[in-house]
């Protein structure tokens, strides 16, 4: 049976149990499993009436929200390929992506995103139907519902990647490809989880028309869990420990921001709890490197019984057995900081086209700095320029209206990801940058970027994003952005060039207070650079960085 009818049978055995909260103006509201599938329904039963065909699009552009779920699932129950769409993405890049995929039909969550798409609709061709949340779920009257209309070899989704360079590609995934994966993803929970029996209590933030958020929530669902939706991001730091989840998924960038806010909190209340606090940090940090002194054992040890238990409760409250975090790297430094405070985080890589993941940490033996074993069932291996490439039930058939493009990335039976890495003996990975990234020097030595820019910005924590370039120059530069002075980022670089070889030092650098971002074209809706756009715009401040320095 596909995964939709797995979870339609679980949410009819939880018919009296609250499966899905969403957190509004501080105020959680919720539906059973009965009442998520009489939305279901009657969403079914609106797109029934519309006369649509099997293999037919359909556009799904809303926030998250309870709803959106319900949309979903009904429009894959009538075989219909749903096309999630990013609602804080431009509207002009959602309408290409619409306009792409050929919907016949648009569920909006709201009126602004419907109009944001109306008014930026290219000249040329017709534009779909949309149609309102609101009228969608009011259902239709005297509409018989048919089986379930999909199966295994069915394509479900069309989910458009970020595009860090170039136009967003439609990644198409089968209801084989989501049902694999959610078996996968299931079974490390199952080890997270440790037999425990009743709900599990999780937490979502993260956009569901982002693949591993996706899957994420369809595997929530599979499993009888209590979700709770965060709706306002402002307001994670109090829903999350007002939820006091078990686990759930994140973003590096959200862990970074944890870790400044306890740093601030902390230097901010002073006295006591500050030297506790900076003692035990300074104890942890020389255990790890091996050069323990005198009294560290009690540093420790009194802040683990003392200040970490507060620490961890005004964080994400009382039940958190782990944070889940992926879609970029994360510094090996903030996990060994959640580390020091009793939160293992569990890391995941993956990419849309292998359904969101292709590998998951062992909560049990995970390494920082590296993203677990590739998960049972799939094989990755090494290819040219040690990219990784995968083989599996994971792997995507391939991109919508895109041959030449899937012919490119698969071959041979083997997804080739674009992604550096390598393996140590254990069978864990690391990701070391994507190979489009690789900047070759003049002198023909080829260096990814992101080891570099990963070390820079561990001296650099009040600085928001910081770029090496250099491609055909003689040297690396840095760009850096963010509340960070000149004099901070000369000590920073001066402490991490003599650890690198002398191709690889950054010789010059250009401050830039303000951060890029997804409005200004410089970042990807999952908020990943776009170094081209970058190089781009920023190239007569590349250029002076290089006359700068060789006129000196």
């Amino acid at each position: 049976m596909p995964f939709v009818g797995d979870i339609f049978s679980q949410l009819n055995a939880a018919e009296d149990t609250k499966v899905i909260l969403e957190i509004r103006d501080g105020q959680a509201t919720g539906v059973t499993g009965g009442e998520f599938l009489e939305l279901i329904r009657k969403a079914r039963t609106f797109l029934a009436a519309r006369g649509l065909k099997k293999g037919d699009r359909c556009g799904l552009l809303a926030a998250n929200s309870i709803r959106w779920m319900a949309m979903d699932l009904a429009a894959m129950a009538e075989g219909l390929i749903v096309v999630p769409l990013y609602s804080r993405q431009a509207p002009a890049e959602l309408a290409a992506m619409i306009k792409d995929s050929t919907p016949s039909l648009v569920c909006c969550g709201d009126a602004t995103l419907r109009d944001g798409i109306r008014q930026n609709w290219p000249g040329s061709g017709s534009e779909p139907p949309h149609f309102l949340f609101d009228e969608i779920f009011a259902g239709v009257d005297g509409i018989a519902l048919n089986q379930l209309q999909i199966r295994e070899a069915d394509p479900v989704a069309i989910i458009y990647t970020s595009g860090t360079s170039g136009e967003a590609k439609g990644v198409m995934l089968t209801a084989a490809n989501v049902g694999f994966m959610l078996g996968c993803t299931s079974a490390r929970l199952d080890a997270l989880m440790g037999g425990r029996s009743g709900q599990d209590r999780i937490f979502h933030y993260l956009p569901f028309s982002f693949c591993a958020s996706w899957i994420a929530m369809l595997t929530f669902m599979l499993r009888g869990s209590l979700v709770t939706l965060n709706t306002d991001l402002s307001k994670i730091p109090s829903d999350m420990p007002a939820t006091a989840p078990h686990y759930f998924l994140n973003v590096p960038q959200l862990l970074e921001r944890m870790r400044r806010g306890v740093d601030e909190q902390i230097a901010q209340k002073g006295g006591v709890a500050q030297a506790l606090y900076l003692r035990a940090k300074a104890a942890w940090a020389r255990k790890k490197e091996k050069r323990s002194q005198p009294g560290d054992g009690l540093w420790f040890w009194l802040a683990k019984a003392v200040e970490f238990p507060a620490i961890r409760k005004k964080m994400v409250g009382d039940n958190l057995k782990a944070l889940i975090c992926g879609s970029a790297p994360l510094t090996p430094e903030t996990q060994d900081y959640f580390s020091m405070l009793g939160i293992p985080v569990l890391q995941v890589y993956g990419l849309t086209e292998t359904t969101g993941i292709c590998t998951m940490d062992d909560p049990h033996n995970f390494a920082p700095g590296r993203v677990g074993p590739a998960i049972p069932g799939i094989e990755m291996r090494l290819g040219e320029n040690d990219e990784i490439v995968v083989r599996g039930s994971n792997v995507f058939p391939g991109y919508w209206k895109g041959p030449e493009q899937t012919g490119d990335a698969l071959r041979d039976g083997w997804f080739h990801t674009g992604d550096q890495g390598e393996m140590d003996a254990s069978g864990n990975w690391r990701i070391v940058g994507r190979i489009k990234n690789l900047i070759v020097l003049g002198s023909g030595h080829k260096i990814a970027p992101e080891t570099i820019e990963q070390e820079i910005a561990h001296h650099l924590p009040t600085a928001q994003q910081v770029v090496i370039v250099g491609n055909g120059r003689g040297y690396l530069s840095a760009i850096v952005t963010g509340s960070v002075t000149s004099e901070q980022i000369q000590v920073a670089l001066d402490a991490v060039n003599p650890n690198l070889p002398h191709y690889k030092q950054v010789r010059t650098y250009h401050l830039r207070p303000e951060p890029f971002s997804v409005d200004s074209g410089m970042l990807t809706a999952m908020g990943k650079l776009k170094r081209d756009a970058i190089a781009a715009r920023m190239k007569n401040e590349i250029d002076e960085m290089y006359q700068v320095k060789q006129a000196v």
